[in-house]
């Protein structure tokens, strides 16, 4: 399935809708205002609680932690490298890499060295707009929350140094 991740630009808090390629809204994503590191929550429309993103603080490199139905589903964790970005993800899903140019947001999600989804950030919009396209029998929720993972390291990591 496409998604569409447009992320709204003038809000206190990071919130913004994932959409389904014709448009459609899908799911919602909210972030919490005033927390220390990063806290978003997936939610489908009728506001039943999807995903749970929650950023470790106080580390050297980015680390995040991805939550289901109260259970702990990932870890991601940004390594230290000199050039192209590595991460480490712990998943009780498989085991997944990312491949591609993460800095330009046009990568591919692989789980056991295969691609299940495709990123590509779309240019010349207002807002911060990625194009997600996940294979149907992937748990789309939880990709989309590594892809929104790897926005919150590159993108608000560069605001705020982390």
């Amino acid at each position: 399935m496409k998604y569409l991740i447009k992320e709204r630009i003038f809000t206190l808090s990071d919130k913004f809708n994932i959409e389904d390629e014709n448009g459609n809204s899908i799911y919602q994503v909210e972030g919490k205002i005033f927390s220390v590191g990063n806290k978003l929550r997936i939610y489908e429309l009728n506001g039943k609680e999807l995903i749970y993103i929650e950023q470790k603080i106080l580390r050297f490199l980015p680390e995040y932690n991805i939550y289901g139905e109260g259970s702990h589903l990932a870890m991601v964790k940004k390594e230290f490298t000199f050039f192209k970005p590595k991460f480490s993800i712990e998943s009780s899903h498989g085991k997944f890499t990312i491949d591609g140019d993460v800095f330009q947001h046009n990568f591919d999600v692989l789980k056991n060295n295969k691609p299940v989804a495709w990123v590509n950030k779309k240019w010349g919009t207002f807002s911060d707009t990625y194009c997600v396209e996940i294979m149907d029998e992937q748990d789309q929720p939880f990709i989309l929350a590594l892809v929104i993972v790897m926005d919150q390291i590159f993108h608000d990591g560069q605001k705020n140094n982390a």
